[in-house]
């Protein structure tokens, strides 16, 4: 097997004139060979040169920004002065942590949306962004100094996650018990973390109203290696489900006749879902609104049915990085949580999204 990696055309996949949507196969070596579509694949390519563009910007704009012409030496290793500080400390942790954790929600958002085969569905409806956020403030309260705010809300996205499996009492095989039981959770958790914050001092209350609404900010190289491990270990996992979670969306006696066993697939991807949001949310905070977003939108891109994993990966990069270098050098909202851009973009998203579904019914 040779590491050469190739796109043919796929004359198997390849449909009549008019019939569909031209597919290619894209090869790697002589053994892997995976049909794509062709739309799907050039919208994936103008994903990543608009990340690379948006991480661009992200490393030279403002009065700290380094000059252009001085960032391929700087990334290749020859920083010195402000420019090492910048990339080492400031803004290339910050980048790099923005990049994973977008990543991580938007392929949690699509897996879950996949098992409830519901466009508005994300992890953070079955209460894990809220879990995480009383987690992190409990800690705060009750243990300051002892835990960091991060180990905090991954126990509080894991206790979440508990309360819910035990709540629907089919752990996390249905789908419509799962979003009941998560809201109840959600509520409750939220409860804890608002009479955290009102609570606690005011400096520990500024800080702590950060994590909890999402914040970039002081990241280090160490939140960057967690979430990458996370995510790095969780993307080929999931990428094999694609398949098995498109069946599923047909229907599980349809998906059980050609094979597929729903029950344990929709376990698998909503388990694989909770690991990759309680990994970004133990390095971010629960940012919200980007496991919701990025998959409906790469759906629209790839103009594709089905569990769109790769896609919606780089798309919850891309948005997240975005959102970022807005919260970085828009000088209205000077050094705002990520989270609140996102808060903001993703609810004038759900709102046009509501008012679309109810069009779409009434019609």
């Amino acid at each position: 097997m040779t590491g050469r990696v190739s796109v043919q055309p796929s004359a198997a996949a390849r449909p009549p004139r008019g019939a569909g949507p031209r597919r290619a196969t894209l090869r790697v070596g002589s053994r892997i060979a995976v049909p794509v579509r062709r739309s799907s694949l050039l919208a994936a390519l103008v994903t990543v040169v608009l990340l690379l563009l948006a991480a661009t910007l992200t490393l030279t704009l403002g009065r700290l920004g380094i000059r252009l012409a001085d960032l391929p030496d700087a990334l290749a290793g020859g920083a010195t002065g402000k420019n090492a500080f910048v990339l080492n400390r400031l803004r290339g942790p910050r980048l790099s942590v923005a990049v994973a954790t977008g990543a991580a929600f938007g392929l949690s958002g699509a897996l879950f949306q996949s098992v409830t085969r519901n466009p508005l569905g994300s992890p953070d409806v079955i209460g894990l962004g809220a879990g995480a956020g009383a987690g992190a403030a409990a800690v705060a309260l009750l243990l300051p100094g002892v835990l960091p705010v991060s180990a905090g809300a991954l126990l509080g996205a894991v206790a979440a996650m508990a309360a819910v499996y035990l709540s629907t009492g089919t752990g996390f095989r249905s789908p419509g018990r799962l979003v009941v039981a998560g809201i109840g959770v959600s509520a409750m958790a939220t409860a804890l973390t608002q009479y955290v914050v009102y609570a606690v001092e005011r400096d520990k209350a500024s800080s702590l109203t950060a994590y909890v609404n999402g914040s970039l900010a002081a990241r280090s190289w160490d939140d960057s290696t967690t979430i990458w491990a996370v995510l790095l270990v969780c993307l080929p996992c999931a990428v094999p489900l694609a398949r098995p979670l498109a069946l599923g969306e047909m229907g599980d006696d349809l998906s059980t006749g050609l094979g597929v066993d729903p029950a344990r697939i929709r376990t698998a991807a909503v388990l694989l879902s909770i690991v990759l949001s309680a990994g970004a949310v133990a390095v971010a905070g629960p940012i919200a609104f980007i496991s919701l977003t990025a998959p409906q939108v790469a759906k629209r891109v790839t103009r594709s049915g089905g569990p769109q994993l790769v896609m919606s990966t780089l798309i919850g990069a891309l948005l997240l990085v975005l959102a970022d270098l807005a919260a970085q050098q828009l000088p209205l909202f000077d050094n705002l949580p990520v989270g609140i851009y996102t808060m903001a973009v993703g609810g004038a998203y759900l709102g046009w999204l509501l008012v679309r579904e109810w069009r779409r019914h009434r019609a």
